[in-house]
């Protein structure tokens, strides 16, 4: 019999300082390997991963109305929030990661 292998715990990690947020805006941001845009919307700051599930451009330098994020290569569109795709030609929805500021500081639950 073996044992199933220990998943790891999720940790709080410190992504950036919201005085160094792009106001209104996406913000590019890396942890480790990991490419995240962190969006400063109209309901408040969320992170996802940086690139267009269609065709991996950068979102960061979409165009963002403080709740939805145009790719800038295809116009993709999606729902900053949740992630949900809005429009074609992206089908699947961003990878959003479950964010929080504590102490001045926009952090990733990882």
């Amino acid at each position: 019999m073996t044992d199933a292998p220990a998943r790891r715990q999720k940790v709080w990690h410190d992504l950036v300082a919201v005085a160094d947020l792009e106001k209104g805006d996406v913000t590019p941001v890396s942890l480790g390997a990991r490419e995240l845009a962190v969006y400063d919307g109209l309901d408040g700051i969320t992170v996802s991963h940086a690139r267009c599930t269609h065709g991996a451009a950068n979102l960061c330098d979409g165009y963002f109305d403080g709740r939805r994020i145009e790719c800038p290569l295809h116009q993709g569109l999606f729902d900053a929030r949740t992630g949900a795709v809005l429009a074609a030609p992206a089908r699947l929805p961003l990878r959003m990661i479950e964010a929080r500021v504590e102490r001045g500081m926009v952090q990733v639950l990882i």
